[in-house]
């Protein structure tokens, strides 16, 4: 669990694509942790619920409307931070958006433009204005959401792997300029998650979510909330430029339910 404090201070954590999801559920836990949260997305009444639910539980929390690809949303999002609490310790960098899953050759070129700008310009948005007031306040921690798709492609998802991978690069460079500056700068690539997406999808889409998964399960929205606030604490603090896959093993390999045996024909795994 991250801790609370600096030198009597209280800890503050902005989330931006906080609205729902992972990205809620995340910054419910760093209130719970003791945290004063900034939460941005371009759901504002999302957003507020959030908040309500966090003030509700005796935490602090303030929001606003953010594009996380625009340069003026982003830099007030982080002032936001600033104005309101005086400082910021840890940034998740959640949000992502694109097209729905096609051969690459079918994909709208703006709606590809719409996952680049979102994923990779976005998470360099927030890293650009997020680092500046880490750095005066005396360092701080990044967490920016990949998935293990930036990290092993997938098919139909060209847009995706491309911004993923990318936030990928960008957090190992992010990580290398600022190591010996008191800012650590990690990834987390989720694998299948419970999020309102997957839910929506019905129990068949879950079922088959599961068995791509060799623990034979799928991830929870608090699994990534976890580890995020790992990442953000001083528990974690020789850490940086890592990728975290939080994905039940899927990027260890693939493992089949079953496999041939020489002379024996097929067996259980």
């Amino acid at each position: 669990m991250a801790t609370t404090s600096t030198k009597g201070l209280q800890r503050v954590a902005l989330v931006a694509g906080a609205s729902r999801g992972i990205g809620a559920d995340t910054a419910k836990a760093f209130a719970r942790a003791g945290h004063a949260v900034v939460l941005g997305a371009r759901d504002v009444d999302a957003l507020n619920h959030v908040v309500g639910e966090i003030e509700a539980s005796g935490g602090q929390a303030v929001a606003a409307k953010t594009d996380v690809g625009d340069v003026y949303s982003m830099r007030a999002l982080v002032q936001l931070a600033v104005d309101s609490f005086g400082r910021l310790d840890a940034a998740f960098n959640n949000a992502t958006d694109g097209p729905m899953p096609a051969p690459l050759a079918d994909i709208d070129p703006d709606a590809f433009d719409l996952g680049i700008r979102t994923n990779i310009r976005g998470t360099f948005l927030g890293m650009k204005y997020e680092i500046p007031a880490m750095l005066s306040g005396g360092g701080g921690a990044i967490v920016n959401m990949a998935s293990v798709a930036g990290v092993r492609a997938m098919t139909n998802l060209a847009a995706y792997v491309a911004g993923k991978a990318g936030i990928v690069a960008l957090t190992e460079t992010a990580a290398l300029d600022y190591a010996d500056r008191g800012v650590r700068i990690n990834v987390v690539a989720p694998g299948p998650i419970l999020t309102h997406h997957l839910e929506r999808a019905g129990a068949e889409a879950q079922r088959m979510a599961a068995a791509s998964v060799p623990m034979g399960r799928v991830g929870t929205t608090e699994e990534v909330a976890d580890a995020v606030l790992w990442l953000c604490s001083d528990q974690s603090s020789f850490i940086t430029g890592a990728t975290v896959p939080i994905d039940g093993g899927q990027l260890a390999g693939h493992k089949p339910p079953q496999m041939y045996r020489q002379g024996e024909g097929m067996a259980p795994t």
